[in-house]
């Protein structure tokens, strides 16, 4: 499917999520994309629609001072999965994780009434490069609106609302050492380094203890992602690469300082540190999620709240817009970056029902 083979003056809701997930937008890759959605948003009743400098599909509509965002992401992971429907389900890279959550943003704004227009400013930003360290897109706008409320398009399930997601920690730690004969006494460089990633477990696993009547997502999840050792003859040297999600009660700058201590005694290690995402959990009880349950409520379905082990756009700008904020969108998580991507049009459907309906409530 090409993103030629729909007009934007004929694009229902559906015929939007088909053509968006037919466009192929790597990381890095999106403009394309950017520039149909730019288009169909504009023909579905948005104003001030543009590709912003940093590529995200911006538009908005209302007039009223109440100012709702709803940020989305439009890149996706690499891997193609041919776009077809089968059954009722769309398949295709993108379907959940997470075009259907943008266009469900999309579809639903393009239906509020006048009433609600007039009430609310309702921006929607399809954000470049969530997929990737960079964040691009939601680092570019998280100085530029002031919101009073948000939602972040990321699978849910139509009838759940996600609350928070942790943080994340990237160490990068090396140790370098002069060579030595096997046979004799001394440790390597790759043993050294074993010490620091069971020293770093260790202080995990202590940490974890404290938490571990509240489940994962109060815990610190650490994982080797590499593993490397060489020498030369001359100099041993070892590298690994830990990957740390973070709960609530750890911001990444204070993971970095432990983890500093953990190493302080180890002559000759190195860390770097990167990929830093702060954890962030919003409350159950405010005028958005009450917006939403009711909506839920009203369409048959008993409201769910998730919190998520993984990142999302909602780590970068939450420090920056303290307001209420949910991350919704159709679709099942599990199938985020799997061969088997898909997602159920009936439920697509049914997220732009409740979510209208909510941001109808919300600013009613």
């Amino acid at each position: 499917m090409s993103s030629e083979t729909l007009s934007p003056e004929t694009l229902s809701s559906e015929q939007l999520l088909i053509q968006t997930v037919s466009i192929p937008s790597v990381s890095g890759f999106e403009a394309e994309v950017a520039r149909f959605l730019v288009g169909a948003m504009v023909k579905m009743g948005f104003s001030s629609a543009e590709v912003d400098p940093a590529g995200n599909a911006v538009a908005a509509r209302g007039t009223g001072p109440v100012q709702v965002v709803l940020l989305g992401h439009i890149d996706t992971i690499p891997g193609d999965i041919p776009v077809r429907l089968e059954g009722g389900k769309l398949y295709g890279r993108g379907s959940v994780d997470a075009k259907g959550s943008f266009c469900t943003f999309v579809a639903a704004v393009s239906q509020l009434s006048s009433a609600a227009l007039e009430k609310a400013t309702f921006t929607c930003i399809g954000a470049v490069e969530e997929e990737a360290p960079s964040s691009k897109g939601a680092n570019f706008v998280k100085t530029r609106y002031r919101p009073d409320f948000v939602l972040i398009g990321e699978p849910s399930g139509w009838d759940a609302l996600t609350l928070g997601y942790k943080g994340r920690l990237v160490v990068r730690a090396s140790l370098e050492k002069d060579n030595f004969h096997s046979a004799g006494e001394g440790r390597s460089s790759g043993d050294l380094l074993i010490d620091f990633i069971s020293s770093a477990r260790s202080w995990a696993d202590f940490w974890n203890a404290l938490q571990s009547e509240k489940g994962i997502f109060f815990q610190v999840q650490l994982t080797v992602q590499n593993l490397d050792n060489s020498s030369d003859g001359l100099t041993q040297r070892s590298s690994a690469t830990l990957g740390l999600r973070l709960p609530p009660a750890l911001s990444p700058l204070e993971a970095e300082s432990l983890l500093k201590s953990v190493g302080a005694g180890l002559e000759g290690l190195s860390l770097e540190f990167g990929g830093h995402e702060t954890p962030y959990r919003g409350e159950k009880d405010n005028p958005l999620t009450r917006a939403l349950r009711v909506a839920v409520r009203s369409s048959g379905g008993t409201p769910r709240f998730k919190l998520k082990t993984g990142t999302s756009d909602m780590n970068v700008v939450a420090e920056h817009w303290k307001v209420p904020m949910v991350a919704y969108g159709p679709g099942d998580s599990s199938l985020d970056h799997t061969p088997f991507e898909h997602l159920e049009l009936a439920e697509f459907a049914r997220a732009v029902v409740v979510l209208t309906e909510a941001l109808e409530r919300l600013v009613g």
